[in-house]
């Protein structure tokens, strides 16, 4: 609790197996039965909301996400101004409208949202979730949970908990609105956690969470908020300012190596960065091909898809070059799902800056990135690719 920064008089907590669990368990929890609305403000896809929207809908909830104007990916504040207020103009506030999941930032572009809309959630009716699994070690010290208070939080301590990379999360219930969950359901459900220890006899006992020592979060206490804080804002920004001054040399029209997604150089903007690498042609190079190239040079890449993108009539050329054209592997991914789906999507490379990060780190990637200007280099990969996923048959 002392890491969160909340009180115990203001808050109560639940430990689950991972961030699935703990949305997916409290999707089960919600009274979506009387509280009917449920609203997301996520711009890519997550497995773990998407398991909470499943399970709500099954549950009698409508659910609504809001919009990101392309190509900064800023939510679209009139559409979700809408969405939290509604149409009615009667001024009486009609209250117990549903559930507003709001999370800090983006996990995958790196924008970061204001806080005021979970004030006008409030003001208007909602119960407000914050998710808070995209902050970092210390981050948490300067939430302001205190301040916004909101009725329940979900983090998750992903490499906080000394060496092991532990997925274990946890969800924060405002006392005051405990009342409306099933509690009956959480007690009950798959995924919640009991911490236990054992002894040199090697018989188990209630461990408390005071005997536990935790040395990611030791490690960052030593270097402090200002120094981590100022260290990863300065290799994110680095690292995005270095990759766009990439480009395909003899390119008659300018074409850049890499196409970010999201905010680009911003003080504010968060540890995470979406992008992909274009050929000379100016086309993507497949996601998936990019980190299974960057595997074998030891760095590691993820893969992700930027969702719930709204293009203005100004962009309708990126519209149909990101989201309907795609990339053969994009095809192949999509292949049997709707039109809409596919078209909802933009695959995209990701990569984080954590509370370790040095600069030998990000320029190393800057180098490996680098090497996609050679033609020649992207075809052999390509074909170094196809020619280890075949499959051999004996006849």
């Amino acid at each position: 609790m002392s890491y969160l920064n909340v009180s115990e008089d203001d808050y109560s907590l639940v430990f689950t197996a991972n961030q699935t669990s703990a949305f997916n368990i409290f999707a089960e929890s919600y009274p979506f039965q009387s509280n009917k609305k449920l609203i997301t403000v996520y711009d890519y896809e997550n497995e773990a909301i998407e398991t909470m929207i499943k399970t709500s809908r099954s549950r009698g909830a409508r659910v609504s996400s809001a919009e990101f104007k392309w190509p900064k990916l800023k939510i679209n504040g009139n559409k979700l101004e809408e969405m939290i207020v509604g149409k009615s103009s009667s001024n009486k506030k009609k209250m117990n409208k549903g559930l507003f999941v709001f999370p800090v930032q983006s996990r995958v572009s790196g924008a970061r949202y204001s806080y005021q809309w979970m004030s006008l959630a409030r003001e208007n009716g909602w119960h407000v979730m914050l998710d808070a699994s995209a902050l970092s070690p210390k981050e948490m010290d300067t939430l302001g949970i205190s301040l916004f208070q909101p009725d329940f939080v979900i983090c998750t301590f992903y490499k906080v908990f000394g060496h092991d990379p532990s997925g274990v999360a946890c969800i924060l219930v405002r006392k005051s609105v405990s009342p409306i969950l099933d509690h009956s359901n959480i007690s009950s459900a798959r995924g919640i956690l009991n911490l236990i220890r054992m002894d040199y006899q090697g018989h188990s006992e209630t461990m408390k969470v005071r005997d536990m020592e935790c040395k990611g979060l030791n490690h960052a206490d030593e270097l402090g908020l200002v120094i981590i804080g100022n260290r990863v804002r300065c290799l994110i920004n680095w690292l995005i300012n270095a990759l766009l001054a990439l480009y395909h040399p003899h390119s008659e029209i300018g074409t850049q190596l890499v196409q970010v997604y999201g905010p680009k150089v911003k003080f504010d903007r968060g540890p995470s960065l979406a992008f992909n690498v274009l050929d000379w042609k100016g086309e993507k190079v497949d996601p998936m091909l990019v980190q299974k190239i960057a595997d074998r040079n030891n760095i590691s890449l993820g893969c992700g898809i930027i969702k719930n993108v709204w293009f203005s009539e100004r962009y309708e050329v990126e519209r149909e070059k990101n989201l309907v054209k795609g990339t053969k592997e994009d095809k192949r991914r999509f292949k049997g799902k709707k039109r809409e789906s596919f078209e909802s999507g933009i695959s995209v490379i990701t990569v984080n800056v954590g509370f370790l990060t040095n600069f030998e780190d990000v320029y190393t990637m800057w180098k490996f990135v680098s090497k996609f200007l050679d033609a020649d280099f992207v075809e052999k990969e390509r074909w170094r690719y196809k020619a280890l996923n075949q499959k051999s048959i004996e006849v």
